[in-house]
């Protein structure tokens, strides 16, 4: 009997170490490294049985065709939006998540919409189990077929057999090859497994869509080479207390990384949300201090967002700084500016930021929202509930231009806002607007102009 053989690997990055260590010498983190049983010898995964070695050879660049690649259409606008147009043949798919955030519902909706032969393999739950959630679905699809399976070997026998169109794997974690003596989970496996479930997909031109699970930072569990094996990586988040779901993609090379779709997780199954500035600005009926709606853009998609800010006298004697949505260190400098440049006493008050529909905006085109908001509450003074606001705050207390301002304007002006507020600097077409457009330059002047 030939000798075990084993090795280190680092559980957070997958480096490979010669000897056990407390620390890891790539990616620094303590007490990560785990021993390991590798096999060397020659792996015997997916093989193409009709498919001949070919060797590719170099070409010039001038030389080299460029191929429109042909999309499989999922049936789900949102899904499709964020892929850039749908499902590349031979692309590998990486969905992560939250536990319980809505995976699984995900993926199994979109493998019960789709007209193609669908293998859908899951390691975690039976077969009577996903029934249940696809009765509860409404949805009867005879192209999905369910498999539960963990060992790759058998996947892919029952794959020669079926030959389906689009695979998904839920999860990438409790799958396992026979060609490694390790446990499910391991980064070993997750790496092999990956590698055999990639080859499969570029040798058959076969979509694959994978569930993997997230660690407690909240990044894809596993190796991070995990990430770079892929071809896309997608983000499913939101909070579980809150109804709206976020798709975002993290890595797309088939497509840009600055689109999202916004589902709402409703009892059977996710509903697409075509229009996310309904559920985004609250419904009042009064004018309340503290609100600001602000025009933002995600991707090409544009936004209207609700801005809310609470200030009052801190009783505590230190200010307390909070923000949900928005980043802590944009709210102090944001508030450094009004104190320095516009000659607001904010130093010795709280201040609380919240972004409604629990979503997180990185977009500095909120920054004027967020300065009305936060004057608006401190003078006690409701803005009027159809004006908005686009531009960015810098240091010296100017109103600084953003782009794809046109979109941000049609799109206040198609949910009914009678103002806009933008920088002066903004260039924009001059033609006929059924909005009233804003241009200034300083603080001092909207506040003026507002207040």
């Amino acid at each position: 009997m030939s000798k075990v053989k084993t090795t280190f690997f680092c559980q957070n990055c997958g480096t490979q170490h010669p000897k056990w260590m407390g620390q890891c010498g790539t990616c620094s983190q303590w007490n990560t490294i785990t021993e390991e049983i590798i096999q060397k010898e020659e792996k015997r995964t997916w093989k193409q049985s009709s498919a001949t070695k070919t060797i590719n050879k170099a070409l010039p660049i001038a030389a080299i065709e460029i191929r429109k690649e042909q999309r499989i259409h999922t049936h789900n606008n949102e899904l499709n939006t964020v892929l850039g147009g749908g499902l590349v043949p031979g692309s590998v798919i990486l969905l992560g998540g939250e536990p319980g955030i809505g995976k699984s519902t995900l993926l199994l909706q979109i493998a019960l919409q789709m007209q193609q032969r669908i293998l859908y393999v899951s390691g975690e739950e039976s077969q009577s189990q996903i029934k249940m959630r696809a009765e509860r679905l409404h949805s009867k699809n005879s192209n999905c077929l369910i498999l539960t399976e963990t060992n790759t070997q058998a996947i892919f026998k029952s794959i020669e057999e079926n030959e389906p169109e689009v695979l998904v794997i839920d999860s990438i974690q409790t799958l396992y090859t026979n060609q490694i003596d390790a446990s499910p989970g391991t980064v070993s496996q997750i790496k092999e497994t990956t590698a055999e479930l990639i080859k499969f997909a570029k040798e058959t031109a076969t979509p694959v869509l994978v569930i993997g699970h997230i660690n407690k930072e909240g990044s894809i569990a596993g190796p991070k080479i995990l990430e770079h094996m892929v071809d896309v990586v997608l983000q499913f988040e939101g909070d579980r207390n809150h109804t709206y779901r976020i798709l975002r993609s993290q890595k797309n090379r088939f497509g840009s990384t600055a689109e999202l779709g916004i589902y709402e997780m409703l009892s059977n199954g996710l509903r697409e949300v075509t229009n996310p500035s309904e559920i985004l600005i609250s419904e009042k009926d009064d004018d309340l201090s503290g609100t600001a709606i602000a025009a933002t853009q995600e991707g090409m998609r544009p936004l209207m967002i609700e801005v809310q800010a609470l200030v009052s006298t801190a009783v505590y004697g230190t200010p307390q700084r909070s923000a949900t949505g928005y980043n802590l260190k944009r709210l102090n400098m944001i508030l450094a500016v009004l104190e320095k440049r516009a000659g607001f006493r904010l130093g010795a008050k709280d201040v609380f930021l919240n972004i409604t529909g629990g979503i997180h905006v990185d977009d500095p085109a909120i920054d004027l929202a967020v300065v009305i908001s936060i004057l608006s509450s401190n003078n006690d003074e409701a803005i009027p509930q159809n004006y908005c606001f686009a531009a960015e705050i810098g240091l010296s207390g100017e109103i600084r231009p953003v782009n794809r301002i046109e979109q941000r304007i049609s799109e206040a002006e198609k949910l009914g806002f009678d103002k806009i507020f933008i920088s002066k600097f903004n260039k924009f077409s001059q033609k006929e607007h059924n909005i009233e457009i804003m241009s200034i330059s300083k603080i001092e002047e909207i506040y003026h102009l507002l207040f």
